[in-house]
């Protein structure tokens, strides 16, 4: 299938597979826009970030905090709102603890973001230490409660804190001196600061969940041995599309529609930026063999705030189901064309968007002839 792709933007399409087992062509579309901080309105950045085609980690996966996920899933029933970065000391002063919020369409979501503590002996217990003065501190599930602890006597015994097994602060069997030096988590609810080596914190961070953490697993399906002998390797009857919503439950919204406004609190060096989302119209039309063409609105479903490079990303998505498989599609458009390029093609005529643009393709055919 060919791909023109008229927005300014990056465009891709793969194959997607529902649990019945129906192929689609799925096209994705990112864009990446400037963070204006004056509360001037976002740009169509002049560098645009690609595609991601294989999930990204801070360090090794599986074993760190998700960065970015593959851009390639079938279909989101919501739009997540997500954010990498850092909370920022107000007026670049060092200081203890910080809360950042991030606000979109009205609804926030505060982190209080600690200095560094560890467990310190003292002298009738061991306890935290007080917070580290900080200036920029960065938010990420690597530094959230949770993480995994060996129980020292038993090195076969284990326990990982299903929330977020990849966090830190969890200890549910390392204790007395083995706990001295322990790092505690940067981040917490406000109010609700982590001072204990074991509990039901709750894992605070903006940034992407792993497929691991709840409640995306209860979203998988059932992969018991009727799966195996009977439905492998197709989806499970069960499988629920929300698993592919990456973002925490509580930065999940309605897909926009443009112009929804977005507020930063301590994300940013200047302490406070605000901006409304970019309105664009993204239609996509599908062309098969036969020349029967279809239009479809892509849906904005995926949003990652970047503070600290001064960018945000936007990312939509339009499936077109397949009668029997990809060879049917010839064309997909994506974004708005000239009616001089829509009569062109249906000639079968070259179009150009200039006479220059004709010269210069006239100078190459040239060049090649000879």
């Amino acid at each position: 299938m060919e791909l023109t792709n008229a927005t300014g933007m990056v465009a891709g399409y793969t194959l997607g597979m529902d649990p019945e087992g129906r192929e689609s062509v799925v096209v994705v579309v990112k864009g990446t826009f400037t963070l204006p901080e004056d509360g001037s309105e976002p740009r169509l950045a002049d560098e645009q970030a690609d595609l991601v085609l294989a999930d990204e980690f801070t360090g090794e996966p599986g074993f760190s905090a998700s960065v970015y996920e593959c851009d390639f899933a079938l279909e989101k029933p919501f739009c997540d709102v997500l954010l990498n970065g850092s909370a920022y000391a107000p007026s670049n002063r060092p200081t203890k603890r910080v809360i950042a919020e991030l606000t979109f369409a009205g609804r926030t979501k505060r982190i209080e973001v600690h200095g560094d503590r560890v467990w310190e002996k003292g002298l009738l217990s061991i306890y935290p230490t007080e917070p580290k003065p900080f200036v920029s501190k960065r938010i990420s599930y690597d530094y959230a409660f949770g993480g995994s602890d060996t129980h020292p006597q038993k090195p076969g015994r284990s326990k990982a804190y299903k929330a977020n097994p990849i966090g830190t602060g969890y200890h549910p069997y390392t204790s007395g001196k083995a706990l001295i030096g322990k790092p505690l988590p940067h981040t917490s609810e406000p109010g609700k600061r982590v001072d204990v080596r074991k509990g039901k914190f709750r894992p605070m961070s903006f940034g992407p969940i792993g497929r691991v953490f709840p409640p995306r697993p209860s979203f998988a399906g059932t992969y018991d041995d009727n799966w195996r002998d009977n439905v492998f390797p197709f989806l499970p009857a069960d499988f629920d599309s929300r698993y592919y919503q990456s973002a925490p439950p509580e930065q999940q919204f309605a897909h926009p529609v443009g112009g929804e406004p977005v507020v930063l609190t301590n994300l940013t060096p200047r302490g406070y930026a605000a901006f409304n989302l970019p309105e664009i119209d993204l239609p996509i039309e599908f062309t098969d063999v036969s020349c029967q063409r279809t239009e479809r609105q892509a849906v904005l479903d995926t949003i990652m705030i970047e503070p600290d490079l001064a960018r945000f990303t936007l990312t939509w998505r339009a499936s077109h189901p397949l009668r029997r498989n990809m060879l049917e599609m010839r064309h997909c458009l994506v974004g708005h064309m000239s009616k001089s390029w829509h009569r062109a093609r249906r000639s079968g005529k070259a179009h150009y968007s200039s006479l220059g643009a004709l010269v210069d393709a006239r100078k190459r055919a040239k060049g090649v002839g000879r």
